[in-house]
């Protein structure tokens, strides 16, 4: 269908000023902050209802139309570019907070409300209760986040953000509407059990099959009192040993490590090249709340308790400093003293290039994975640049290596590609898995993937998406 011709049908179902085929938009559109390659769509199309998106998917089934939904469109690797033309769906602006329970402890939202809307929303109206919230900009979106099985800063107790979803409204590639949960029998969206999960069927999909409407997604009590402090230790593989050590106190909201180039860049060194043998080799950021001043006051005497014990078998750390007094020090780490931020030393950077593999696994592989990492990326040109966090009490943790690049620079891009490459191989050998997994990513897994499983995702990606119209290409299902 041509684009005169495509605008014209899509303006019988969308509003004309909401269906967007200039080539300014459609240019926007194409890329996103990763080494992934230019794909340009056919329109853009900003829904507001459910309704719209029920005609849109009906259309697109008749027509053999490729539909992406996207919402913020931040460094997803091309998860939100079209691999076959088509239009992207732009949730943005519906953006409705439709309910707030304290009781039952969740939100219902619709797709574009941001980590920013629902921060500002519980802050006015439900002081008590409280949500996680990712190290990613406050403008990124909520769905998108748990569709992804990304991660927030309440991941060490309560997992990936899959995990806090009690239900979803989708309309699925037939253009019919479930709803998934508690909330498909009861007025309440308190759970997803006791009945059959179908959440399953739209959790790391990459949007093949379906999309989200309204979510309702789980909040907890807002603790008066809350402790944050870094340590600087002396190498990536003491801080990796104290993470372990601290998440199995089982009294952290949060607990994350970052090796050297992180903390210059947070210092103003917008591309780090090496580290002074007197520097510390990473830190470890701790975070955790009470209800009184003693039970703040048992918790960091257990932070040094376990400090102790740890350097007295060979860990090397400086004591913890609290966030209030670094800040005093360095008004660059405010950013940390309260989430949603925007960690602009990644994103201002003047290249416009921003990467990053990223695995959930076992972290006893922590220490292989960062040796290997620091080695592959020193022979790229990169500094190395990992982010470390043990997830769902310590069943498992992230393992995160970050890239900033010059997008313009198609030699350092090629670089960013093949390091990627080979670090993902790595991850994969220690028995890490990407998530948020860019095409190639999606390649390496498939290799050892167990066949079957794979051919079950084909037959379930064929029976609710007959015609291939929702995000084709992604997961290889077609």
């Amino acid at each position: 269908m041509q684009s005169k011709e495509l605008s014209e049908a899509l303006s019988t179902i969308i509003p004309p000023d909401r269906v967007l085929i200039d080539d300014a938009t459609l240019t926007e559109y194409s890329s996103d902050m990763t080494e992934t390659p230019p794909a340009r769509p056919d329109a853009v199309v900003k829904a507001h209802t459910r309704d719209e998106i029920v005609s849109l998917v009906r259309f697109a089934n008749e027509n053999r139309v490729p539909l992406i939904p996207a919402v913020a469109r931040t460094n997803l690797g091309g998860l939100c570019l079209p691999d076959h033309g088509g239009v992207i769906v732009d949730l943005t602006e519906m953006r409705r907070i439709i309910e707030v329970n304290e009781n039952e402890m969740y939100a219902l939202i619709e797709p574009g409300v941001t980590f920013g809307d629902i921060s500002a929303y519980l802050k006015e109206k439900h002081p008590s209760i409280r949500f996680g919230y990712p190290l990613s900009p406050p403008y990124t979106s909520v769905c998108a986040n748990c569709i992804c099985d990304g991660l927030a800063n309440l991941s060490m107790r309560h997992g990936a953000m899959s995990e806090w979803v009690n239900g979803m409204e989708v309309v699925l590639p037939s253009g019919e509407v479930i709803v998934t949960g508690a909330g498909a029998v009861s007025p309440v969206w308190f759970g997803h059990a006791p009945i059959p999960d179908l959440d399953g069927l739209i959790f790391s999909w990459q949007g093949t099959t379906g999309i989200v409407t309204k979510m309702a997604v789980q909040l907890w009590p807002n603790l008066p009192l809350r402790k944050r402090m870094f340590l600087l230790v002396g190498t990536h593989i003491d801080a990796f040993n104290l993470m372990r050590r601290f998440c199995r106190t089982m009294m952290f909201d949060d607990i994350g490590g970052m090796t050297w180039p992180t903390g210059k860049m947070l210092f103003g060194i917008k591309r780090p090249a090496g580290k002074d043998p007197t520097e510390p080799g990473a830190f470890v950021y701790l975070d955790f709340s009470g209800n009184i001043p003693e039970e703040i006051d048992c918790k960091l005497k257990m932070v040094r308790t376990v400090l102790a014990r740890a350097r007295a078998e060979g860990v090397k750390s400086e004591d913890p400093i609290m966030l209030e007094d670094i800040v005093k020090l360095n008004e660059r780490f405010a950013k940390f003293a309260e989430f949603p931020t925007t960690l602009d030393f990644l994103l201002d950077h003047g290249g416009g290039g921003l990467t990053w593999v990223g695995t959930y696994g076992p972290t006893a592989a922590w220490d292989e994975a960062a040796n290997r990492a620091e080695q592959i990326m020193a022979k790229h040109g990169f500094a190395p640049t990992m982010v470390l966090r043990p997830m769902k009490g310590g069943h498992f943790g992230v393992f995160r290596v970050i890239t900033i690049f010059d997008k313009k620079d198609a030699a350092e891009t090629e670089r960013v590609r093949q390091c990627n490459r080979e670090l993902g191989r790595m991850a994969l050998d220690l028995g890490f898995v990407i998530y948020k997994t860019p095409a190639w990513a999606v390649e390496m897994m498939l290799e050892r993937m167990n066949p079957e499983t794979h051919a079950l995702m084909k037959r379930i990606k064929k029976l609710l998406d007959p015609n291939n119209i929702m995000n084709p290409g992604k997961w290889k299902l077609s």
